[in-house]
């Protein structure tokens, strides 16, 4: 039983011991996300639900959450909380609401738990000012994506963390981009040398090596590039990231999500030479908000605290 902290050698259950430990920074971020009809959506954007500002109120409902965390969850401290922030994503194609929560404390444990909760109170009283007109409203997915401080230092959960695999360009827009061995990014433009570049909202396009592998899977011989995408990624969930979320590329490159997917009015190039085209419906844009220059291989990372 000693493997759990909550758990004392005799296996009874106990209050960590936090006495000798030292006074650090700690910041958790959490996630939940609430999903609602596309009319609910609607209702609350227009703050027309007869309750009142439903986000508003869900804010300082995840706010007092916070601060009764303890009284909810029996084994966790009582908390001098130094702040806490709550931020609601709309993410209109899936009718959902994410919720992001960060607390943070100076002090000998974390707060993991008052982040998790605030993220709970806060999607229950989404639910709690709409159900009148919609009692389908589905609360999940609630996580921690991020945690720093203390002992353990520093946690990211394993969906914020991907690879940019390889990167890819073309002269002309609407064929397929050849990979290249090195990729420069402008400020405010885009990959240099690329078709899509420019003063606009989709700088740069970005897909997943495992959407191009399901294709493949089906029996068509793709080299990367072939759907028109600047930048092969692995280990993220693209389609999934919210509009205005940034990623780090590299050490330097910022970049910031512009656009999930696109519709095509007509069949490309890339439609007629591949079959189908993924990057409508499983590809995002971006656009560049610090340049550099990268090679293959570097890390991506979702931010979820700028």
């Amino acid at each position: 039983m000693n493997k759990f902290s909550h758990f004392d050698q005799e296996g009874r259950s106990r209050m960590v011991d936090v006495t000798d430990k030292q006074k650090t920074k700690r910041v958790a971020i959490a996630q939940g996300k609430v999903k609602v009809s596309s009319k609910t959506l609607d209702l609350i954007k227009d703050q027309e639900i007869e309750k009142g500002d439903v986000l508003e109120v869900a804010r300082v409902a995840g706010i007092m959450g916070v601060k009764r965390t303890p009284d909810l969850i029996p084994m966790c401290h009582p908390l001098l909380i130094s702040g806490v922030d709550l931020k609601f994503n709309i993410i209109e194609e899936e009718a959902t609401i994410e919720i992001l929560a960060t607390t943070k404390i100076a002090g000998k444990t974390g707060v993991e738990m008052e982040a998790l909760t605030a993220v709970s109170v806060a999607g229950l009283t989404i639910y709690d000012m709409c159900k009148a007109v919609d009692k389908g409203i589905e609360i999940g997915g609630i996580k921690l994506l991020k945690k720093t401080g203390g002992k353990s230092g520093v946690y990211l959960a394993q969906d914020l963390v991907g690879e940019a695999i390889a990167f890819c360009s073309s002269p002309e827009k609407g064929i397929a981009k050849e990979e290249i061995a090195e990729a420069t990014f402008k400020e405010d433009y885009g990959l240099a040398g690329d078709a899509h570049a420019g003063d606009w909202h989709r700088q740069v396009s970005l897909l997943a090596i495992e959407d191009i592998n399901l294709m493949r899977e089906q029996g068509l011989d793709l080299e990367l590039g072939a759907f028109g995408e600047n930048i092969v990624t692995q280990g993220l969930k693209l389609p999934e990231l919210p509009i205005g979320r940034k990623l780090k590329l590299g050490e330097e490159i910022i970049l910031e999500v512009t656009q999930i997917g696109k519709e095509c009015h007509d069949r490309c190039k890339i439609y007629h030479q591949v079959g189908d085209c993924i990057m409508p419906k499983r590809g995002i844009f971006a656009k560049v908000i610090q340049g550099g220059t990268v090679k293959s291989g570097v890390k991506l990372e979702v931010l979820i605290n700028d």
